[in-house]
């Protein structure tokens, strides 16, 4: 038996029933009883792992539950650089923030330091009532130049547009939101509008990495919120140009 174990066998329970005993009363009582201050100090940090354990187990749940009811998001807004539609922001927020709100979760955004060179790293640390908090960031590259390679924003505007991305991309990513189309309802599997599967996907950001191509240029070049999106007609297309980019490196 450890010492952890000997310890409240030899002394009385720490807890009388009556309420869920503070740290601070722990304490107090277990030196009323003799306990070691060693033995206490395995005994608290006994304790904490098992809130942790707890706390994360329910934020695992929480985030099950919360997936499962999370809506399609209808883009709502146009990049004229890229003639392509997107979902605001403040349109994702207004679909999910009452499920992610009923579940337990609140999100903080904050900026770190990114990696690579031009980039703005976004910061989300998604926090759930039970305690546990799970960090999430992505690196976002300076939206201060067109397709073209043109300046075409001032360095303000170009810092408010990254950073908005940034939010975007991350809050769909965790709670794993899909964006669609006005009209995709009912056309997909009609109009060859349906998007390409888990294993396509994988194969494109594997194919995305071994060529060391950044997933937010390419998801500009393809048009799209993210790679999961890509329409299944344009699959073969991207892998091509993958990997002819991969066979000259």
């Amino acid at each position: 038996m450890n010492t952890v174990a000997n310890a409240l066998v030899e002394h009385e329970p720490l807890d009388t029933g009556r309420h869920e005993m503070t740290p601070m009363e722990m304490l107090g009582r277990a030196l009323e009883k003799g306990v070691s201050p060693d033995i206490l100090k395995q005994m608290m940090d006994l304790r904490d792992r098992e809130e942790a354990r707890i706390a994360a187990r329910a934020f695992a749940a929480a985030m099950v539950a919360a997936q499962a009811e999370m809506p399609q998001v209808v883009r709502d807004a146009k990049n004229t650089q890229t003639n392509s539609l997107y979902a605001k922001y403040e349109t994702i927020s207004e679909a999910i923030q009452p499920i992610i709100t009923k579940h337990g979760f609140a999100c903080m955004f904050s900026e770190g330091k990114a990696e690579q060179p031009n980039h703005i790293r976004t910061v989300c640390d998604v926090v759930h009532e039970a305690g546990h908090t799970k960090q999430f960031y992505a690196d976002i590259p300076f939206d201060n130049v067109g397709m073209k390679g043109n300046a075409n924003k001032t360095n303000t505007h170009a810092y408010g547009s990254t950073k908005s991305y940034g939010k975007r991309y991350l809050k769909c990513e965790i709670f794993d939101v899909a964006v669609k189309n006005q009209d995709d309802d009912g056309q997909a599997a009609d109009d060859g509008g349906s998007v390409i599967t888990v294993a396509q996907r994988d194969n494109l950001l594997k194919l995305i990495s071994d060529t060391g191509t950044d997933v937010v240029k390419f998801c500009q070049w393809a048009k799209i919120d993210a790679v999961a999106n890509l329409l299944e007609r344009h699959y073969d297309k991207a892998v091509g140009v993958l990997e002819q980019r991969k066979a000259k490196s």
